[in-house]
């Protein structure tokens, strides 16, 4: 049995669920004792109670108390090799690299990263990204598993730090497109709509706050509208000043009205048109972020190809991609 201890989350661990951070950090524990340790109040996050889904930040301090070890966890387990066919086709969808900083192209139904039940994601795949450098790769942000797009890694520690601290504040300006199903009025504007986490029998969701709800998170979102089909489809240039999850397809369904096409989950089947790919129409699309080695970094990522199917048969005229930009 181990003693209690107080662990710092890292600087690439910001957004980490509660739950996924000790599993990985304390592969000995159990789901049982787990779920025990947390409704007792055993694990607290900064000295208060937490949840299971917690998200963490930075630099907070998690208390683990004593655990006693799992046998068939403590066995040694060999990393899982990349295969190499998976490794090429992952570094060609690097879109920027320099010795501080990788941009990759993120695929579409791609987790980043692990959880229960899912044994393929980017996180377990990172050796593949390491290339010349001397440290392998970090998170430093996260898009949803069906989303598409923009993903920035650190190569190095102090990168790492650097970039978390941007992305927790407001230095990080982020451009979605989406493809939704009817057609916003007005064409343009700011979704100001506080969020909640719920639990149920189907998992996590996000769900628009009640009015004076304590738990409830601010949720802005700056949209305009970029091309439409007779009300039946628009394509949306989505700005989120806040990152909730799932935040943008919450305000697409519930503040416009119109949910982003194929999202199932928060458009029901409102959210699916005829002879149209019923995957999630949502795309990380640029970013610009303060460089770890100074001046501003601006990348943008081309449109994955069952929207580049959609924006055909819909008549929408996408934009070139830019090449990735430095300005000092």
């Amino acid at each position: 049995m181990t003693a209690v201890q107080l662990r710092k989350v890292a600087a690439d661990e910001g957004e980490t669920r509660l739950d996924r951070w000790l599993k990985r950090h304390v592969p000995a524990l159990t789901q049982g004792a787990l779920q025990k340790m947390l409704r007792t109040g055993q694990i607290r996050v900064d000295g208060k109670r937490a949840d299971a889904n917690t998200r963490l930040l930075p630099g907070q301090e998690v208390r683990i108390p004593p655990v006693t070890p799992n046998p068939a966890a403590a066995l040694p387990r060999a990393p899982k090799p990349v295969d190499a066919k998976e490794a090429e086709a992952l570094a060609r969808r690097v879109v920027h690299k320099d010795p501080q900083v990788l941009v990759l192209d993120k695929p579409q139904g791609l987790p980043v990263q692990g959880g229960p039940g899912i044994a393929r994601h980017l996180d377990g795949m990172l050796d593949a990204l390491q290339f010349e450098a001397e440290e392998r790769p970090r998170l430093v942000h996260r898009l949803d598993k069906d989303t598409s797009g923009v993903l920035v890694l650190a190569r190095t520690a102090a990168a790492a730090a650097k970039l978390a601290a941007a992305f927790r504040g407001r230095d990080v300006e982020k451009t979605y497109w989406a493809v939704v199903v009817g057609e916003p009025t007005p064409p343009a504007g700011r979704i100001d709509l506080p969020l909640v986490r719920q639990g149920g029998p189907r998992g996590e969701r996000t769900a628009a706050a009640e009015p004076g709800d304590r738990e409830a998170a601010k949720a802005i979102t700056d949209f305009r509208t970029l091309d439409a089909v007779r009300r039946r489809a628009a394509w949306l240039e989505l700005k989120p000043l806040t990152g909730r999850t799932h935040q943008l397809r919450v305000h697409c369904a519930e503040a416009l009205g119109c949910p982003i096409l194929g999202d199932g989950k928060y458009g029901g089947q409102a959210a699916h048109l005829p002879d149209l790919p019923g995957l999630l129409h949502l795309h990380a699309r640029a970013l610009r972020f303060p460089h770890p080695a100074g001046g501003w970094l601006e990348v943008a990522a081309p449109l994955p190809p069952h929207m580049k199917e959609s924006f055909g048969y819909l008549g929408f005229e996408s934009q070139r991609t830019p090449k990735p930009k430095r300005v000092t």
